[in-house]
């Protein structure tokens, strides 16, 4: 890994800066593996069968191999759950209440601190579905950030890596293209960074 990345080493210039939500402001699979925790709950309340834990351990496994997708397949396989309740968990990802609060990657609080007592702008553009990026965000410990995030949803102009939700940030905020950075942690918000013809951050570096 490179050497860590602080605040005190941006460009002065910068006015603006960009993050994606999952894996970069906090652990994706926090929110996901919860969701799991409450579906497992769930069906042992409802049909007393299986236990909850050995559902949860399942699924923890299955992601940490497989990822999210096809998780109540495999889940509907191993357990013979009815796919009836395939529409439970779907509903899982946009209402969970979540048992535990999301929290933040250490080093990364401690960038948006200083990007926030530094009177620079912070923006979250996210790729992710609004319905379940809303419900994350609004279950994040956000240590009192919460009041200088500016939220925007790729998807409701165009999805990253294609420059439009960004131009639309720019133009509405009078920002230039040297003024921002854009913190992400995968190839998409690399790509993305190139096509808006603005600096790129992965956020490895300031972990």
């Amino acid at each position: 890994m490179s050497e860590i990345f602080k605040y005190a080493d941006i460009d002065t210039k910068k006015k603006a800066f960009v993050f994606e939500l999952d894996d970069v402001l906090f652990p994706e699979k926090d929110y996901i593996l919860q969701v799991y925790y409450l579906f497992s709950n769930f069906i042992e309340f409802t049909e007393g069968f299986p236990p909850a834990v050995d559902m949860t351990e399942f699924m923890k496994n299955t992601y940490s191999h497989h990822g999210d997708d096809g998780i109540f397949d495999r889940v509907k396989e191993a357990f013979g759950i009815d796919e009836k309740y395939r529409e439970n968990l779907e509903r899982l990802y946009y209402t969970a209440v979540l048992p535990l609060k999301l929290l933040l990657f250490d080093d990364v609080l401690k960038f948006l601190q200083d990007i926030v007592i530094d009177r620079k702008l912070i923006f979250i553009l996210t790729n992710g579905k609004p319905e379940v990026q809303i419900n994350k965000i609004r279950q994040t410990e956000w240590n009192g950030l919460e009041q200088y995030l500016k939220v925007y949803y790729a998807g409701e102009l165009n999805l990253k890596p294609e420059p439009d939700a960004l131009s639309y940030i720019m133009k509405e905020y009078n920002l230039h293209r040297d003024e921002v950075l854009i913190v992400g942690a995968n190839e998409t918000d690399s790509e993305f960074a190139v096509s808006c013809g603005v600096d790129f951050l992965h956020v490895s570096e300031i972990m």
